[in-house]
């Protein structure tokens, strides 16, 4: 299923940045932190089974849940 890995990273700065820039902001840097480059991933992307289960990770890290 292509697009899970953006549909991931979305819904983590969605929950985590509600609608705040500054939180919508520190969100996008703590993801590039962690190994997420974001420009990289799109609806086409193909989804790559390590990447989501780093990001299943960070949501936890971060209290924010995901599919």
């Amino acid at each position: 299923m292509a697009g899970k890995i953006k549909t991931m990273i979305d819904a983590i700065i969605d929950q985590r940045g509600k609608g705040i820039e500054t939180l919508i902001a520190t969100t996008k840097t703590k993801l590039i932190l962690k190994g997420i480059k974001l420009d990289n991933y799109d609806a086409n992307s193909e989804d790559d089974l390590g990447v989501v289960e780093k990001l299943r990770e960070i949501a936890n890290d971060l209290n924010v849940a995901i599919n």
